[in-house]
């Protein structure tokens, strides 16, 4: 089983490589670039032995709280 976790930054946190993104676009002639967020895709994959009886989905939220993600200042999605 393929899945994915999307980790990005709370909205109340500064992202200073998201604004260094978004200055460098408007220099290469990216004009209208407002505001750029940078987060981590981070894709799993699960042997469908270790996914049978149990929950995919709270397993891999664990994994997001306990290493993948910092939850102060990190906010994360699965995908499955």
């Amino acid at each position: 089983m393929k899945t994915t976790i999307v980790v990005r930054l709370k909205p109340e946190v500064l992202d200073p490589q998201g604004d260094a993104v978004r200055r460098a676009l408007g220099k290469l002639g990216f004009d209208g670039v407002t505001e750029v967020r940078v987060g981590k895709l981070i894709e799993i994959e699960m042997d469908d032995a270790s996914c049978a009886g149990t929950d995919v989905a709270e397993r891999l939220s664990q994994m997001a709280d306990q290493m993948l993600a910092n939850p102060v200042i990190e906010d994360y999605e699965v995908r499955m």
